[in-house]
This record gives C-alpha cells, sequence and structure tokens, in this order.
C-alpha cells in the first residue's frame, strides 16, 4: 500500500466513523431509517487518485430491495396522511440536516469521486438549496377546474405515483441524489434510489441526515448500493415501483426505459450530452475563452453538459485556440483533497482508458494534439498510477470523426470551425444529442436566432453551466426525455386524476361518451 493510498483510507476511516459506519465493510444501505449491510457479492471501491483499493462492501441485492420497497410504501401512506403543508415544513427542517455536517460531505464525495473538494462544498450546499425550494411547492401543487359543457363539476388533481425508483451516476452522486429526492418527496411519493455502484456513500449518508432531521417518515428515502444487474434489475423490474428515473448513459438509458415498457411504467431519462460551444467572430473574445475553459475542464469533463465542442467561426481560430491552449496547461491538476486543486482524477481506470483510446483514434484519424492527452506533469510519485489526464484539446477535428460525435466524459475538448450562421447551425446540431449549447456573440439578434435553432434543452447566450433549481433541464434524441428541476421537474412525480361530479337535480343516464 503506497503513502497516497493509506493517507486515503485513513481519512475515510475518519469519516465514516462519524456516522457510525464499519470502514471494514460498511452497511452502506440506508433503508427503513437505519444502515444495513448488502447481502450479495464483495464489491471493491478504488481510490482515483492512486486506483489502489480503498474499501470493499457487499451487493445490496434482490432481498434488500424488496425490503426497502415495503419500507417505501409504508412510508409514502403516512407521509400523503401529512397536511400539504407540514409537508413542506418537513422539508425546510430536512434542509437544514445538512448544517454542520459540510465539510464532512464535501470531504467524502471528494475522496470517492475524484472531485475537487472546493466543487463539492458548493455541491453540498446545492442539495439544501434544493429541498428549500422544493419544499416551498408542498403547498402549492393545485389542481384546476374544468368548464365542460355538461351539469358536471369536473375537477384536476395531481397525485403522486407512490414509490418512485431513482438511479444516479458516479459523476456527481451527492448532486444527483438531491436533485432528484427533493422533487419527488414535494409531489408525495416515497424514493427508492440506488447510486452507482462506484459511489455509494455520500448517497446513504445524505438520505440518513434528511431522514432524521426533517422528522420525514422512515423508509421515505431508502438507498440501495450495488451492482446494475443485479440490485438495479431488482429495482426497475419490480412491480410496485411506479416511475423510474435515471440519470447516466444513453445505452444504460435504453435499458431502464425498456424495462419500464415491458410493465408500461413511464420513466424520466437524463442522459448524456455532446454539447456544442459556438463562438463567433464578436464575441467578447477574454469571455468566452474562459467560458470554454470552465465548459470542458471543470469536474474533468465528466458532466453531461461539458461543452465538449467548440465551434469557431474560422478567422478566430488560431488566436482563440492559441490563447485556451496556454490557458488550459495552466490548470492546476492535482489531490482532489487539496484547496488548491482545480480538475482532480477521473472517477476510475475504466473511464481513464476509454477517455485515452478516444484520443489516440482521433489522432489516428488526423486530428491535432494541441495540448494535454497525457497524464500531467509533478504529480506526486504515488498518483502515476491514478487516473489523470491533462486538459486536452484536440483541432483539426472533422464532424465524423468518434470523438466528434461520442460523448468521451474527460477532459477533452475538440475544434472545429465554421464560415457562417447556417454552418454553425448544422454542426452543433450534428450529433444524436440534444442536452445543452452556447452561443458567444455581441449581437443579440444573432446570438438568439441561433440558440432559437439549436437543438438542445439547454442554451446559453455569453454564459455557460448556469444552472438552478427554479430552471427545468433534460434534453432531446439521445440525451433523453423527460426534465429534471424546476416546475417541469415536479410535474414528472405527479400524474393527473379527473374527477366528475354530477351536480343536476336528476342524473343523466344515457349512454356513451360526451354526456351532456
Amino acid at each position: 500500500m503506497n503513502a497516497l493510498n493509506q493517507q486515503a483510507r485513513d481519512r475515510l476511516v475518519q469519516l465514516l466513523d462519524a456516522y457510525g459506519l464499519d470502514p471494514q465493510q460498511p452497511g452502506a444501505n440506508w433503508v427503513q431509517g437505519q444502515f444495513i449491510a448488502g447481502e450479495g457479492e464483495v464489491i471493491t471501491l478504488h481510490d482515483p487518485v492512486t486506483n489502489q483499493p480503498l474499501l470493499h462492501y457487499r451487493d445490496a441485492g434482490e432481498a434488500i430491495v424488496e425490503r426497502a420497497i415495503e419500507a417505501a410504501q409504508t412510508a409514502q401512506q403516512e407521509w400523503m396522511a401529512l397536511s400539504a403543508s407540514e409537508r413542506g415544513r418537513r422539508m425546510q427542517a430536512a434542509s437544514r440536516g445538512l448544517d454542520g455536517h459540510e465539510e464532512q460531505l464535501a470531504r467524502l464525495e471528494s475522496l470517492i469521486a475524484g472531485k475537487p473538494v472546493r466543487d463539492c462544498r458548493g455541491e453540498v450546499d446545492k442539495v439544501r438549496e434544493m429541498f428549500e425550494y422544493y419544499a416551498g411547492w408542498c403547498d402549492k401543487q393545485h389542481g384546476e377546474v374544468i368548464d365542460v359543457p355538461s351539469s358536471h363539476l369536473n375537477y384536476v388533481q395531481r397525485v403522486p405515483y407512490g414509490v418512485v425508483g431513482q438511479i444516479t451516476p458516479w459523476n456527481a452522486p451527492l448532486f444527483t441524489c438531491g436533485w432528484q429526492l427533493a422533487p419527488a418527496l414535494a409531489a408525495g411519493n416515497a424514493a427508492v434510489l440506488k447510486p452507482s455502484e462506484l459511489t455509494p456513500l455520500t448517497s446513504a449518508v445524505l438520505a440518513m441526515l434528511l431522514e432524521r432531521s426533517g422528522r420525514l417518515p422512515a423508509g421515505l428515502i431508502n438507498i440501495v448500493n450495488g451492482l446494475g444487474h443485479t440490485t438495479g434489475s431488482a429495482l426497475t423490474t419490480h412491480p410496485q415501483i411506479a416511475k423510474l428515473v435515471f440519470v447516466g448513459s444513453p445505452d444504460t438509458g435504453r435499458l431502464i426505459a425498456e424495462a419500464g415498457a415491458r410493465r408500461l411504467v413511464p420513466s424520466v431519462l437524463e442522459l448524456g450530452g455532446k454539447s456544442a460551444n459556438i463562438v463567433f467572430h464578436d464575441a467578447a473574445l477574454d469571455d468566452a475563452i474562459a467560458g470554454a475553459q470552465a465548459a470542458i475542464f471543470a469536474a474533468a469533463g465528466q458532466s453531461c453538459v461539458a461543452g465538449s465542442r467548440l465551434l469557431l467561426q474560422q478567422d478566430i481560430e488560431e488566436t482563440f485556440c492559441q490563447r485556451l491552449a496556454a490557458a488550459a496547461a495552466s490548470i492546476e491538476v492535482g489531490l482532489p483533497g487539496e484547496e488548491s486543486t482545480r480538475m482532480g482524477p477521473l472517477q476510475n481506470a475504466a473511464q481513464y482508458q476509454c477517455v485515452r483510446r478516444l484520443i489516440d483514434a482521433a489522432v489516428a484519424e488526423g486530428a491535432e494534439l494541441l495540448t494535454g492527452g497525457t497524464p500531467p506533469k509533478g504529480l506526486p510519485g504515488d498518483a502515476a498510477e491514478g487516473n489523470f489526464l491533462a486538459p486536452t484539446i484536440l483541432t483539426k477535428v472533422r464532424p465524423e470523426m468518434a470523438i466528434a460525435q461520442e460523448e468521451v466524459f474527460g477532459p477533452v475538448l475538440v475544434v472545429m470551425t465554421f464560415a457562417d450562421e447556417q454552418e454553425a447551425i448544422e454542426l452543433a446540431n450534428g450529433t444524436p444529442f440534444g442536452l445543452a449549447g452556447a452561443v458567444w456573440s455581441q449581437d443579440t439578434g444573432k446570438a438568439l436566432r441561433i440558440a432559437h435553432q439549436l437543438r438542445a434543452g439547454t442554451v446559453w447566450v455569453n454564459g455557460y453551466k448556469s444552472i438552478n433549481v427554479m430552471s427545468p433541464f433534460g434534453g432531446f434524441g439521445d440525451s433523453g426525455y423527460g426534465r429534471s428541476s424546476g416546475l417541469d421537474g415536479l410535474r414528472e412525480y405527479t400524474t393527473t386524476r379527473s374527477v366528475w361530479v354530477e351536480t343536476a337535480a336528476k342524473a343523466s343516464a344515457a349512454m356513451g361518451y360526451g354526456n351532456g
């Protein structure tokens, strides 16, 4: 065991001990108000910094999923027996459960996910914000009265599904856990959530803090940790799961949707992206360069909305690329627990190797490596076997190349050029994805013309990656369907019920549709 790995394990022991979890084999599941261990095969977590083993835990398995769903069914009935205002108060109290735990949660997330701790602190704050926001919606989900052309009073209610199944990814486990739990609970549901098997711990700890602090019914939030083909399959195929919500890759999203379709269960899929960041020659270049850098290199490019395709108007390509390469080379890549680190390692070795293969294939096809493409220099010796990759920029990329079509999910930016507005739009819309995009221009009219023609669920003008819980988020095509956050995200967790009340003194006995 090397020195860095020992340090990571020592920190992990301290963090888990603070929550009463056994670091030798933690009860990684939060079910019916308590931590419990899995019953399946042993899963090994590896330190992203060194790729050495960090922790072992057991796959939850079918029996624990069954137990979680039973607990959720009971808790959901108790939850809905409360008044809407009381549910809102308890969700507000749940958000305050993070007070005093911000640093511990951020450190635990940083350690397991390999993300800079400064970024993880911001994500803890976002989770609190989500619960505060949706708490305010609990008693404001009004129905409506339909003025039907008959003697009936017809009103529509929005009702919860009951128990929803949620699956979240390894790139932002804490953030996506809060992102999905808050609207589900505000809408009146109970949740059984499975994080990625690579990042199991922070979701379980978060559930404990929320549930206990908010006096939420035990079992309203359940976290089951394990593998996709065992625990995940048990969740997605269970007859009592009324809706499925998945955040992850398009290939897995298709499997989730198929599992739901076989049971006629709806789903929300927040999948990948290959977002275009379009810069015109009349843009404020200083701002656009800073924005392009943050769009792809934040979180080491492990973000569904990463601006992984930079589309430059032809006459600014050389200047823009030179300045961007210099800026990329200055990014502090290092240990995720260090305050100075701006970019950490990729979360796992499989993803790291996938990214390296895509870079090599692009170069073989004629792309030119402007900067990066290899591990950064100056890392501590023990980190040499970790998943570190320097910020990478590829030029001379053609639209048909795999690197321009596939989601890389790493700190890799591809550069392409365009002559005019029409070519920019064609390039931007030239992938199967449709999650996000951006336009940089000081001509507001032109920027809006482009924005309105982009096939993307989120578009930024003269900025990138502004996301708030109040605004809907989701995509088109291979980026999935349905929406998270905002009122649209809340509505994803309810369905409608139409109630007809006969008010006539003598009710009509006519047969058939359209009785009036």
